[in-house]
């Protein structure tokens, strides 16, 4: 039996309509993470992000305005100097007013946007108060973290493959990670950032947190999670074969499981407190699985 255009359309509003709820329940037990359908920025957590997506909200808005005046100001040209109601073409050169006001107006307006731009990206930059540091090199094509304010242990996170996630998280593969970076919540966290081979970027969204990883410089950024819960994010910065496949996740916990995950880290990672070689040369053509396997 084929169904009338009007049944078709409610079918497929209806399909979307569940797709777009079920977008929490993929991303069930996440906090930090793509969701199908997104159209926005992802979910904030924490401040450095909820500025973040202020100042996203008021560049939308003043986008927004520009382009309902200008729209309107072109139908209103079309209609007011039309042909029919002006026979005679004007020979009008300039005006001096108009001159004026479209220098002006857009310099205001970039005032506008460049001052909560420039506020936003000295908060994002460092914090006087840190609780905790925590370094974070980039290298092809895993990240490795270390935690100099209890221990200085350290460890390697590398990507899990779909096979090795349970069925019910099968939509986190390309993002979920063997080994998570574990932060407490409500600390602020120092991110020292630097490269081992070439320049990466550690992009974590729903946190708001984006620095380059350059090999011989380290740079300096820091986050806070407001809520529990694992924020994924990847690298941003086209880094070699397997850059696709270099993914982040950050799982915040309360201070309390932090201090335990802390005291058992100490045991589990101890071989990573030895020194590491100076140089570690990137296979061009290596895939990122032989990697792991052949460093575990």
């Amino acid at each position: 039996m084929r169904l009338s255009d009007g049944k078709r359309l409610r079918a497929a509003l209806g399909g979307l309509a569940a797709m777009v709820a079920a977008g929490p329940a993929w991303a069930q037990g996440v906090v930090g993470a793509p969701t199908p359908w997104g159209m926005g920025l992802q979910e904030s957590g924490g401040p450095i992000k909820d500025a973040i997506a202020d100042f996203n909200t008021l560049v939308f808005v003043i986008i927004v305005a520009i382009t309902i005046f200008v729209l309107a100001l072109l139908g209103w040209c079309v209609w007011r100097y039309r042909a029919e109601a002006n026979p005679t073409p004007s020979t009008t050169s300039h005006n001096t007013l108009l001159e004026v006001a479209w220098t002006v107006v857009p310099v205001l307006i970039l005032v506008v946007i460049a001052i909560p731009s420039f506020r936003l990206i000295y908060y994002q930059d460092r914090t006087p108060n840190a609780d905790l540091t925590i370094s974070v090199q980039g290298r092809q094509w895993y990240w490795n973290y270390t935690y100099p304010d209890h221990g200085n242990f350290n460890f390697d996170s590398y990507p899990l493959q779909e096979d090795q996630l349970p069925a019910n998280q099968r939509h986190l593969f390309r993002l979920a990670v063997d080994n998570e970076l574990v932060i407490p919540v409500g600390a602020n966290i120092r991110v020292l950032t630097t490269g081992r081979d070439v320049i990466h970027s550690f992009f974590v969204p729903a946190l708001g947190v984006q620095r380059y990883t350059i090999p011989g410089r380290a740079l300096e950024t820091w986050m806070r999670a407001d809520r529990e819960g694992v924020y994924y994010g990847q690298c941003n910065q086209i880094c070699g074969t397997n850059h696709w496949f270099m993914p982040i996740a950050v799982r915040a916990v309360s201070p309390q499981e932090f201090e335990r995950w802390v005291a058992e880290a100490r045991t589990r990672f101890a071989r990573a407190e030895d020194p590491a070689p100076a140089v570690l040369a990137a296979p061009a053509t290596t895939d990122t699985v032989q990697i792991a396997e052949a460093r575990r």
